[in-house]
């Protein structure tokens, strides 16, 4: 019961700092752009964050961010990761705080209907692919993205595994997205790793283990610009073979 009551608190204190940035964005979203991209980082870099800070304090929710190889981080970068939940979006957003990331996502994110979050991402310049696009349409929108990224000096996320996974191990990673984004771009390459995230990755299971999460986020590898399919392939094999070893790592109790 007390812990209902607290879920119940948690979600009151959520809706009354989220509801403000959220309407703004639905009045201005039709006809002012530049004011939602105001709105947008509003949310980005102050509601974010005081949100990891609500739920650490309510309900013991723990981050954890290793800043080992921050040092190599070029100006401007590609990161590749896995991916687990949603919150691997605000998740990265707070791991580098310093720098603009932009995420490629399914388009259903970036739907009005959804609160918040379609209208924030889009006024921010985020890439969405369709679901059921074809291949022409999908990489023209991941074009525009890359030409987005280097024109406004933001550093362009993809998860090539395409979709989240529900049990946290590591499924097929696809080439075809990086390697346009690789082509497009010519920057280099951070290889990250989230976990903890596939514990919450849906709404049942948010409030329920929020409090056994210990959402951490690593930096391996900065490496140099793959320049042919090759380069790029392998880039990828190896991000693959890191992300898990990492993740051995963790789940074992050898790394903290």
């Amino acid at each position: 019961m007390f812990r209902a009551l607290g879920n119940i608190l948690i979600l009151i204190t959520l809706v009354g700092f989220l509801t403000p940035p959220a309407f703004a964005l639905t009045l201005f979203y039709p006809f002012c752009h530049k004011i939602c991209y105001k709105i947008s980082d509003y949310i980005v870099n102050v509601c974010a964050r005081r949100l990891f800070r609500i739920l650490r304090v309510y309900k013991k929710f723990k981050l954890s961010f290793s800043k080992d190889n921050f040092e190599s981080l070029p100006k401007q970068f590609v990161v590749l990761s896995n991916h687990q939940s949603l919150l691997d979006i605000p998740i990265y957003m707070n791991f580098f705080p310093d720098r603009d990331v932009r995420f490629v996502a399914k388009d259903t994110l970036g739907k009005n209907y959804i609160p918040l979050v379609g209208p924030m991402l889009k006024s921010h310049g985020h890439c969405f692919i369709p679901r059921k696009g074809g291949t022409t349409l999908v990489m023209s929108r991941i074009d525009a993205f890359a030409k987005r990224c280097l024109k406004n000096n933001w550093n362009p996320v993809i998860f090539p595994e395409g979709t989240r996974s529900k049990t946290g191990e590591l499924g097929k990673f696809f080439s075809a997205g990086f390697r346009r984004i690789a082509d497009a771009t010519r920057l280099p390459v951070a290889i990250c790793v989230v976990d903890d995230g596939y514990k919450i990755n849906d709404i049942q299971h948010v409030m329920e283990n929020m409090h056994k999460i210990n959402y951490r986020a690593k930096l391996l590898k900065v490496c140099p610009p793959p320049t042919t399919k090759e380069e790029q392939v392998a880039l990828l094999d190896e991000a693959k073979a890191l992300m898990q070893e990492q993740l051995d790592k963790w789940r074992s109790g050898q790394e903290n």
